[in-house]
């Protein structure tokens, strides 16, 4: 799985894929769903979808697929390698989303929570299968949220399939195991080789897991905070982990937009932190220049 196209710009969404196997566009097929990375307060979520021709879900059962959380990444890997090379019946494609659109998603001023991104990811992975070719009869996901209004909620957009959804199911059907497997795969990868836009200085990288309850993400996050920029892309600033950290240790700013708030008389404007004084001899913060910004001096 080469995540070259995602690590050259992380800051946004990626989608990438197998070839279709002929066998997918020539009979009905089987398709799974699943994701991994949705707790995690640092690097991106990302869903994987695996199918196979129905008259084969015998030879993808003896591939042995088990779900993702069971697993340790060197067994991902392994099984990951079984499933490309039955790539003359099996195929996949994934959906990476960063941690900056996760956040910046969930905090625009029309609400997307996570559950309506997530719903929507899978539906554009389902269409991205169908729109290559494959011969798609039947979708297995692994439930979001109510499994019975989701389920509704696939069948609505795709009526000529049959859909099943259930809690657990990356543990209940093969193919959604095989969903599971290319999903964190992808994830590690992509945690594991992340390119950082921001210059950490000393901060090491060792991030732990990722998981709000982990000491080691803990004290990173703690570390990698800038009081006023916040935090590096690879961080999703809107989880309360983060959130929290930044309201303890942050310079609280008012932003010129938003309504009065009373809470906020005497505390300084956003604009005054990118202001340069004509007089000043400073160099502008390195937030500027890792994203290639200038002062605009007129419009």
């Amino acid at each position: 799985m080469e995540l070259g196209e995602f690590e050259r710009d992380n800051a946004g969404s990626c989608r990438l894929g197998s070839p279709v196997p002929e066998l997918c566009r020539a009979g009905p097929c089987c398709l799974g769903i699943d994701e991994a990375g949705r707790g995690p307060v640092l690097g991106p979520m990302v869903y994987g979808v695996c199918y196979c021709p129905l008259a084969k879900q015998e030879e993808l059962g003896a591939l042995k697929m088990a779900d993702s959380k069971t697993l340790t990444e060197a067994e991902r890997e392994q099984l990951f390698g079984t499933l490309d090379r039955a790539r003359d019946f099996v195929g996949w494609a994934v959906h990476i989303l960063s941690p900056n659109l996760i956040s910046t998603s969930m905090q625009q001023r029309a609400k997307y929570n996570l559950n309506a991104l997530s719903h929507d990811t899978a539906i554009g992975l389902i269409q991205h299968v169908l729109d290559a070719g494959v011969h798609v009869a039947e979708v297995f996901v692994d439930t979001v949220g109510p499994a019975e209004k989701y389920q509704e909620k696939l069948k609505r957009h795709f009526p000529e399939l049959e859909v099943t959804v259930r809690p657990k199911a990356d543990s209940l059907f093969p193919i959604v195991s095989a969903a599971s497997i290319c999903a964190k795969v992808a994830r590690d990868r992509a945690v594991k080789n992340w390119t950082f836009l921001e210059d950490l200085g000393d901060v090491s990288v060792e991030y732990g897991s990722g998981y709000p309850n982990d000491p080691k993400t803990k004290e990173w996050l703690a570390q990698c905070l800038d009081p006023v920029f916040g935090y590096p892309q690879f961080v999703r600033f809107s989880w309360s982990t983060a959130q929290t950290i930044l309201e303890s240790k942050a310079v609280p700013v008012r932003w010129d937009d938003s309504e009065d708030d009373p809470a906020q008389k005497g505390t300084r404007s956003v604009l005054s932190f990118f202001a340069r004084k004509e007089s000043s001899k400073h160099q502008p913060h390195r937030f500027f220049h890792e994203r290639k910004l200038d002062t605009v001096t007129g419009l």
